[in-house]
């Protein structure tokens, strides 16, 4: 399709209730030459009309606009229904897209967002994630070197999810403030490399959990070079690698926190 002029438009739509991307070997992408701004909802290409609320189809979206650097406006997602991966990298490497779309789903599904804003380093602002119910990987690499962005959206789910915010905001080089993490119960990976290389972040969320997994902590604060103190970390409980780097290369902390945990675990303080 070849818009010549300014203003002109493409009005899509589809009839596919199952969805048109199935696994990340078989989708279906855009290919955009050129400043292009999508509008609409997104669901268009699924109902043929905009009105469904539900994705079907596991991958449906996968890698959607994957590397269009012309995008400058994404489409409405109003889906609150989730599958797995569907909206997996769907803005991976759109590099002027400076706004994302609203993100209603409360309840998450297996890698839904995963990379789906990597390197979109325009992206000023995150938007709203309401879920308080998360899934395994929901959220991992999903801002990834967004490198304009300055400040984290809440996150208010209590229950966490085997690598849920893994790699969540790594490389956010201008993130000044990190969220409030409430959880007391942590999961495999769930903070891993969470928030690694934010060399602009000053301060570190409270960590209140008593009982460590497996990965949980390990990366979540390397190379935060303006940190200079740590949050207290009360755990008795470890688990292998638990704190795994979690302050390597953070040159300017001063004091190195209390260590309470009397029985250890493989690799939980290496690095």
């Amino acid at each position: 399709v070849n818009l010549e002029n300014k203003g002109d438009k493409a009005l899509l739509k589809g009839d596919n209730p199952s969805g048109f991307s199935t696994s990340n070997k078989h989708h279906t992408y855009f290919e955009i030459e050129g400043s292009i701004a999508a509008s609409g909802s997104v669901m268009s290409l699924i109902d043929g009309n905009g009105e469904s609320d539900k994705i079907t189809g596991d991958y449906c979206f996968f890698n959607l606009f994957y590397n269009c650097t012309g995008l400058t406006h994404a489409p409405e997602l109003p889906a609150t229904q989730l599958t797995s991966s569907c909206y997996y990298g769907m803005f991976k490497d759109c590099s002027n897209l400076t706004e994302a779309p609203e993100l209603p789903a409360t309840q998450l599904t297996s890698s839904c967002y995963y990379s789906m804003f990597k390197n979109c380093t325009r992206l000023e602002q995150a938007p709203k994630l309401p879920a308080t119910n998360l899934a395994d990987r929901c959220y991992t690499e999903m801002f990834m070197n967004c490198t304009s962005i300055t400040q984290a959206p809440e996150l208010p789910a209590t229950q966490l999810s085997d690598f849920c915010y893994s790699d969540m905001f790594n490389s956010c080089k201008n993130l000044t403030n990190a969220p409030e993490l409430k959880s007391t119960e942590l999961a495999n990976g769930c903070y891993n490399n969470m928030f690694k290389n934010c060399s602009s972040l000053t301060e570190t969320p409270e960590l209140p959990a008593t009982k460590m997994s497996q990965y949980c902590y390990s990366g979540m604060f390397e190379g935060c070079t303006l940190l200079t103190k740590t949050p207290k970390l009360p755990a008795m409980q470890l688990d292998s690698c638990c704190y795994l780097s979690m302050f390597s290369d953070c040159t300017n902390i001063t004091q190195a926190p209390e260590l309470p945990a009397t029985k250890l675990a493989s690799f939980c303080y290496s690095l």
